[in-house]
């Protein structure tokens, strides 16, 4: 992850000098989608924030690089989708991402003319997720009983904290003035993982044995144990992945790397 963060860091700064950079902060909200919550956006969303760096190519195109900090959770007793499972899971969810951005108007910060456009966005994110109970890592007890012999064939391996994400949204940038501008905006993440809430396949164990041992699971919401299910039975939909978002308001500041003496190609024409 530092490697391909350094890498973009690199590149984005490579063209910087090429092109209007704005740098900035983030604050909004989180939320998860998935096995506790299938279909309910904005259930439990929870603060998030982080900074961002934009360059705008033309007054259409810009390229954004962003690291973003928010708290994602899931609840089946607030959803109440499988109440009588009882899962629950939180985590915090840090994102590096780089998406490009199309401005259905002509749009450049300091313009007087073209200082709002409605807009569309679509990348790829690094992330790191680790859900957990109260201060128990889930992946530390194999829930779904990862590394078990019984379930070799089933390739039912312990899940990474790090993966890939594709966000994508909308949005709609103002400039306020020659150097600030705002913007709010909506992205969805697709994940390539289904272990965001640590919920994908089965239960391994019954219901009269849902702790396996650890004094420390007595407090835990793993499932409802008045639930008689048995090793093998549904725990979670392993067909689908899960979803996460950041939604908030972003400000930046314009730095103008271009030569003082030179007339830019956008102060010309805007």
């Amino acid at each position: 992850m530092r490697k391909l963060g350094l890498f973009i860091i690199v590149l984005f700064f490579a063209f910087s000098s090429k092109a209007q950079l704005e740098i900035g902060v983030f604050g909004g909200g989180s939320f998860y989608m998935g096995d506790l919550n299938p279909n309910i956006p904005f259930l439990q969303t929870k603060l998030a924030y982080g900074v961002l760096a934009r360059y705008n190519l033309d007054s259409r195109w810009s390229v954004k690089l962003n690291i973003y900090k928010g708290i994602l959770t899931g609840d089946d007793n607030v959803s109440k989708f499988l109440e009588d499972r009882s899962l629950y899971f939180k985590s915090s969810m840090w994102e590096l991402g780089a998406v490009a951005e199309f401005n259905f108007l002509p749009y450049y910060t300091g313009s007087l003319k073209y200082y709002f456009t409605p807009y569309i966005f679509g990348g790829v994110a690094v992330i790191y997720n680790r859900p957990k109970v109260g201060l128990l890592t889930l992946k530390d007890y194999s829930t779904e009983g990862q590394n078990d012999q019984r379930y070799i064939d089933e390739e039912r391996t312990d899940y990474s904290f790090y993966n890939f994400s594709i966000p994508f949204g909308i949005g709609f940038k103002y400039s306020f003035s020659k150097k600030i501008a705002a913007s709010i905006e909506w992205g969805m993440r697709k994940t390539f993982t289904d272990y965001l809430d640590d919920v994908s396949k089965t239960y391994y164990l019954p219901s009269d044995q849902i702790e396996p041992g650890d004094d420390d699971y007595d407090n835990l919401q793993f499932s409802d144990p008045n639930m008689d299910h048995q090793p093998m039975m549904q725990r979670g939909n392993s067909k689908t992945n899960d979803w996460y978002s950041f939604v908030g308001l972003t400000l930046t500041y314009n730095i103008n790397l271009r030569n003082k003496n030179k007339c830019s190609e956008f102060e010309e024409r805007f």
